[in-house]
């Protein structure tokens, strides 16, 4: 009999990580990844960050082992979409934030920058991030969903650019994991039915992970600094849209 003792699999939600390949790296040792752990990382991997080349060859390596399963963000779908669509989209793409990405591939100008980008790093982005996951009790999108639709019927206005205010409970009575809508505090948001994890790693707070199934929280900072807690501690009541509106009109 073997003496082998099996921890057991932990489901890890990644925020927004936005090219700070510091704090990713403090992040993955705080929370010693284990080979049967698995990873889901919200998108957002590129822009505004100093080292998107370098998340996205960490994310490649995570994937090939078999341990992660990569979301797609809107910061994704604008530097795909300056690949196909021309120089409009290239400048919009600029503008929030690709000339980072693009200087941390060594280019720092001109539109031949695609010459720039390994090919492996467009099949991931392309073909190997999702646009959403789910398992028996969470699913994982980057922004948002209505609460209505299944995962495969939502707009992708709703999947990758729709802000977080206090969604409804989704119809399946699955727990929403997310990111894309900074929280400058820091902290993580929890509504109870929706969580956001996106914590501004790339200004002044934290890149955050969530074990999903125990509702422990890492969080590591371009500094390289690391503290730990746990989802609860962050929850505030869920208020329904009716109720938000009535009081506001007071």
């Amino acid at each position: 009999m073997s003496s082998r003792i099996h921890k057991p699999k932990r489901t890890l939600a990644i925020g927004d990580i936005h090219g700070c390949s510091v704090a990713f790296d403090a992040l993955i040792r705080a929370i010693q990844l284990q080979p049967n752990d698995q990873i889901v990382t919200l998108g957002d991997y590129v822009d505004r960050g100093p080292d998107s080349k370098g998340i996205l060859d960490r994310l490649i390596d995570l994937h090939d082992r078999g341990q992660l399963i990569a979301l797609r963000g809107n910061h994704e779908i604008l530097m795909l979409r300056s690949r196909s669509l021309g120089w409009n989209a290239w400048y919009h793409w600029q503008a929030s934030g690709g000339e980072e990405t693009m200087a941390s591939y060594g280019h720092h100008g001109g539109y031949k920058w695609i010459n720039s980008i390994p090919d492996k790093h467009w099949y991931f982005l392309e073909k190997v991030c999702r646009n959403w996951w789910e398992n028996r009790s969470d699913f994982f999108v980057h922004a948002n969903v209505y609460p209505n639709l299944p995962l495969n019927k939502q707009p992708e206005r709703m999947l990758f650019w729709q802000p977080f205010d206090h969604p409804s409970p989704h119809y399946s009575g699955k727990t929403m994991v997310c990111g894309h809508t900074t929280q400058k505090t820091g902290q993580p948001l929890s509504i109870g039915h929706a969580i956001c994890i996106d914590t501004w790693v790339c200004g002044q707070g934290w890149l955050t992970c969530l074990d999903v199934n125990s509702g422990r929280i890492w969080q590591a900072n371009q500094k390289g600094e690391k503290q730990t807690g746990w989802i609860d501690d962050f929850e505030i009541p869920y208020v329904p849209i009716r109720l938000r509106m009535r009081l506001n009109r007071r």
